[in-house]
């Protein structure tokens, strides 16, 4: 068995140890490789963390200027049997907005506040049109994927509940007009899947149902915390390992 791996920092797993790939802020850990290993397959894990839907389909990513992947579709192998598809926070500049709210919140004066201040500004709205493109983009990955591995099950596998009700950091005191704008993201991101599952037909593995209680601050969170070092920051409101084998063991379960 084949399977291929497409997606972002919440396929790719950014500073989980072991590292698979460093510029890609890829996990040895993360959930394609859990499942891969679960399953006795090989895998082709193509996510890139900071992906968005075009650099998945149509643009190379720039990670530094000697550093640049190719749209990762190009090297979805014709023979793969599964694909998994995780992206689309990007494109609503979801986890980059709770980063640079949470620096903002932690040390305004902090370098990392101070980068990525200009990128992110403020919270952007999730609006119907941006949700839109992004059941778009995900839509066009499912079709893309097909048609480069026709015999392959495709599945969308959605992002892991950051924010549960009543979910609040540890480290660092969002105001409650915040979090109200990462849940509206959050909410955002989980109607663009199932409107692309819907469009493309593609089966859905709805992670964000499934790990409701498991958000920032729960009992037993899958989602990490924010992280005030400039290492190690990548991490910060991203899955732990833990979160990243309650998607696995859920994957593999799905299709069994």
């Amino acid at each position: 068995m084949l399977i291929a791996a497409l997606g972002s920092s919440f396929a790719a797993g950014p500073t989980l140890e072991p590292v698979a790939e460093r510029a890609a802020m890829r996990s040895a850990v993360n959930y394609p490789h859990r499942l891969a290993r679960a399953l006795g397959a090989d895998l082709v894990d193509l996510s890139v963390s900071g992906a968005t839907t075009a650099t998945i389909l149509d643009d190379a990513q720039t990670i530094a200027p000697t550093v640049q992947f190719p749209p990762q579709i190009d090297g979805l192998p014709a023979d793969a049997d599964l694909v998994t598809i995780t992206a689309g926070g990007n494109d609503l500049r979801y986890i980059g907005s709770l980063l640079a709210t949470a620096w903002r919140r932690h040390d305004p004066t902090a370098p990392m506040a101070t980068l990525l201040g200009p990128q992110y500004p403020r919270i952007p709205p999730a609006t119907e049109d941006a949700v839109g493109a992004v059941a778009h983009g995900l839509a066009r990955i499912v079709d893309a994927a097909r048609a480069r591995a026709p015999r392959a099950r495709v599945v969308l596998v959605d992002y892991l509940t950051v924010l549960d009700p009543g979910s609040r950091s540890a480290v660092v005191d969002f105001a409650d007009d915040e979090l109200a704008a990462f849940r509206a993201l959050q909410d955002g991101l989980e109607r663009a899947y199932r409107s692309a599952a819907a469009r493309s037909s593609a089966e859905l593995l709805a992670v964000s149902e499934l790990s409701r209680g498991h958000g920032l601050g729960s009992a037993q969170p899958w989602i990490g915390d924010f992280v005030p070092d400039a290492r190690r920051t990548a991490g910060s409101f991203h899955p732990t390992a833990a979160g990243m084998a309650a998607v696995a063991d859920l994957l593999d379960m799905s299709l069994r």
